[in-house]
């Protein structure tokens, strides 16, 4: 075969492109960044954003309690580290942060209790505590069992009211039923919403809001009952980042931009609460051509500062949660945040570009929060487009538009075909991998980036099949052999 240079080569397999989500996952993990600078943050300078509402004094950094920190990282279910997660409580509201965010449905339902251990440390007014209302599941529909999940939440947190309470994840609909079904019948069928606007009459909600998720036409009528009277809402927590601004729709027609979610709060005066700064990490981890150019716009800064800058900037933000499973990434974001220094206008049209440049690389818009899992099959998700991402990241990922026939006897091509095949079995055991997956789409409805789960291992596997079988896959020779017979 002639021999072709590496630019051509990296053109030929489509080049490094956007990385993996974070290595480490919901509440194993944490949105993994690089610390570009190791200097102790003040204590004294933390942005502050007024909730119109209340007049509460936020910290622009909110505490998202979603990653916390386990005893050993490398063992499954291994128990929180308690010492830690006090430390870094403790070292959160040294510096100025006030916003903890947490959920029953966290951390394998310990982040309340952990939560609440730590923080009641500390005298009340030092800190605003928000949890959710988490009944996905159908057995939690009953008025009774999402009551109970409200007052178990009192109990593990050690309050007497919860400062900013979520409707967790509205517009995700649940398996046969359409997301206003679901939404209806979580919320609605039952007295719930009603019930928790009473709570709040009585002082034991302070502001009540949702977390969005999925489909526009819940989270538009949502706020067509706030305009109309029928329901107040006091804050609404959005995914809002650089590249999902303009590029949310476009990587994933089940998702909606982030321009627009915030544009229809931003006009009706209700603050939002930021979530997904750093899409899981992604946009902390990104290839090295794009490293490149925004180090030659602020040399000192950190991809992920960026990222966080971008999120705190827009008006009517009231904060921007990160889950910071380590210390440095809370001494980081601390540092970004004390004092934030806004995103300038050319700033924000350079990070514009930087999203197109992102989104041209079309990796899986995978975040490993881990809501899809378990699989009933045990396929382990997230660890299979966190390995198909990373090799796109790294430049070994075949582009499957050319004959890759004629490549077979080229040394880099092999690198890249060892490099993805045997990093798959080692990444994910075989009996864990793609192929396994039946397409029963039991996944879809608890994934908060909406990805066609079931599509997207079809995708995987045939790219795994056409590297073992550079001829056709077994469904493409299937669908021949049924064609020609």
């Amino acid at each position: 075969m002639k021999d072709i240079s590496r630019r051509q080569f990296l053109k030929a397999v489509g080049g490094g492109v956007v990385a993996s989500s974070a290595l480490l996952t919901a509440c194993k993990g944490g949105e993994q960044q690089s610390t570009a600078n190791t200097q102790e943050p003040p204590k004294d300078k933390m942005t502050m954003r007024t909730n119109p509402n209340t007049g509460d004094k936020v910290s622009i950094l909110g505490y998202g309690m979603m990653r916390l920190p386990v005893e050993d990282m490398g063992v499954d279910d291994s128990p929180y580290d308690q010492e830690m997660i006090n430390r870094q409580v403790d070292y959160a509201i040294e510096h100025g942060v006030n916003y903890f965010d947490t959920s029953p449905a966290y951390c394998r339902g310990q982040s309340e209790h952990c939560t609440g251990i730590a923080l009641s440390r500390h005298p009340r007014e030092k800190y605003f505590v928000a949890t959710k209302m988490s009944n996905f599941a159908p057995d939690n529909w009953k008025r009774s069992e999402s009551i109970a999940m409200f007052e178990n939440s009192l109990k593990e947190l050690q309050v007497d009211y919860i400062d900013y309470l979520l409707l967790h994840a509205i517009g995700g609909d649940s398996r046969d039923m359409d997301s206003e079904e679901t939404f209806n019948a979580r919320f609605m069928d039952n007295g719930i919403l009603d019930w928790l606007v009473d709570q709040k009459k009585k002082g034991r909600i302070r502001n009540l809001g949702f977390s969005y998720h999925g489909d526009v036409e819940i989270f538009d009528m949502l706020l067509r009952w706030h305009d109309e009277g029928r329901y107040h809402w006091d804050f609404v927590q959005i995914e809002l980042n650089y590249l999902d601004w303009t590029w949310a729709n476009e990587i994933n027609d089940r998702n909606t931009d982030a321009s627009y979610l915030y544009g229809e709060l931003h006009k009706r005066g209700i603050p939002a609460v930021i979530m997904e700064p750093l899409l899981g990490g992604r946009l902390a981890n990104v290839p090295d051509p794009i490293v490149e150019k925004m180090k030659q716009k602020r040399p000192e800064d950190s991809v992920a500062k960026w990222a966080f800058r971008y999120a705190g900037t827009p008006e009517g933000v009231l904060t921007v949660l990160s889950g910071m499973t380590y210390m440095e990434h809370l001494r980081e974001n601390v540092g970004t945040y004390a004092p934030l220094e806004p995103v300038t206008k050319e700033e924000n049209a350079f990070l514009m570009e930087i999203a197109e440049d992102i989104y041209n690389l079309k990796t899986i818009p995978c975040n490993e929060c881990n809501y899809c899992m378990p699989c009933p099959y045990g396929i382990n998700i997230p660890a299979i487009f966190s390995h198909y991402n990373k090799c796109i990241k790294e430049g070994n990922l075949v582009n499957m538009e050319q004959d890759i026939t004629k490549l077979q006897g080229d040394p880099e091509y092999l690198r890249a075909r060892r490099a993805f095949l045997i990093g798959y079995d080692r990444s994910v055991p075989r009996i864990r991998q793609a192929d396994h997956c039946i397409g029963c789409g039991q996944c879809n409805p608890h994934c908060p980036q909406r990805i066609n789960i079931p599509r997207e291992m079809q995708k995987v596997n045939d790219y795994v099949e056409k590297l073992k079988n550079p001829n056709g896959t077994k469904r493409e020779r299937e669908a021949m052999e049924g064609a020609e017979s």
